[in-house]
């Protein structure tokens, strides 16, 4: 079974930095296209970053040139480097595994989440 493990997230001032990290196991982590959502207090739950199994990127457009998000198939980990912090990025981050290897393939798994509050 596939198990998606997120940690990183916590507290930072406005314009700070985090890195999200999410450990996969359960399956061939290079074969599949990951990502990461977010769900703030009142929203509907959004899709941040995701990487295909052959390292194509996207981005929702409030993050662009700000976060980066990677994968290291050696580690079977994935990664969101998130820089100049918003207050509005307050949310918590979901590590997702696709069923496929593209990114517009059906969700197939989730993390428990991973709280990250920009805050002064």
């Amino acid at each position: 079974q596939v198990q998606l493990v997120e940690s990183g997230g916590g507290l930072v001032q406005p314009g700070g930095s985090l890195r999200l990290s999410c450990g996969a196991s359960g399956s061939i982590f290079r074969l599949y296209a990951m990502g990461w959502y977010r769900q703030a207090p009142g929203k509907q739950r959004e899709l941040v970053a995701g990487i295909s199994s052959v390292g194509n990127t996207n981005y929702v457009d409030s993050v662009k040139g700000r976060f980066t998000i990677s994968r290291d198939n050696v580690k079977n980990t994935l990664h969101l480097q998130m820089n100049s912090l918003k207050p509005e990025d307050t949310a918590v981050y979901y590590c997702v595994q696709y069923e496929g290897g593209y990114i517009y393939s059906p969700v197939g798994y989730w993390g428990q989440g991973t709280q990250v509050t920009v805050s002064s």
